[in-house]
């Protein structure tokens, strides 16, 4: 082998590795999530999102979810929104409502990165199901089965995870189809 062949045979090598370790985000909401973003910086491009980034803007946790973290954060879609009955959304959206909003969106903040393969861990190591505190105070149930997470909260409402795994600079996102409330929301 030559000297150019070694080279070349070596940034081949390089560049595979590289590609090894990188994280492929899936495309949420029609726009693509980057890793080296932050996940309000992400959320804000999912056509599939405004309603959670509207109530994020409006609770005023905008700065917070944009900081260091590490978080996870449960992300309902709009659908999971207008599944509430008629009213809710514009009713916690109200200023004097702020602190109910916030409250409710706490529940689907984890405070740390749990990838899905963390999650289903846990869930094997506890024989089913696991129970995780949330920032605002919820315990969720995680329960893991023929390739699906599901999270349950306090009233009991049960969430698919749909996307999982969307990683952020300050932590992921598992997309959901249904909004969580602590026991005293609803």
């Amino acid at each position: 082998m030559n000297l150019r062949t070694l080279t070349v045979a070596a940034m081949l090598s390089v560049t595979a590795l590289s590609g090894a370790f990188a994280q492929d985000n899936p495309e949420v909401g029609g726009a693509a999530m980057f890793a080296d973003k932050n996940i309000v910086e992400n959320a804000v491009n999912s056509a599939d999102h405004t309603t959670l980034v509207a109530a994020v803007q409006a609770a005023g946790l905008v700065e917070t979810l944009s900081g260091e973290g590490p978080f996870t954060v449960l992300a309902p879609v709009n659908a999971a929104f207008d599944a509430l009955p008629a009213g809710t959304v514009d009713t916690l959206l109200l200023p004097e409502n702020k602190e109910m909003l916030s409250t409710i969106l706490a529940c689907h903040v984890i405070p740390a990165k749990a990838l899905s393969t963390d999650i289903v861990g846990m869930v094997e190591a506890d024989g089913g199901e696991h129970v995780v505190d949330t920032v605002g105070g919820c315990k969720l149930i995680l329960k893991a089965a023929d390739g699906k997470v599901t999270v349950t909260d306090e009233n009991g409402t049960v969430a698919n995870v749909t996307i999982a795994d969307v990683i952020q600079s300050n932590g992921v996102i598992h997309v959901i189809d249904a909004v969580l409330t602590p026991m005293s929301a609803m």
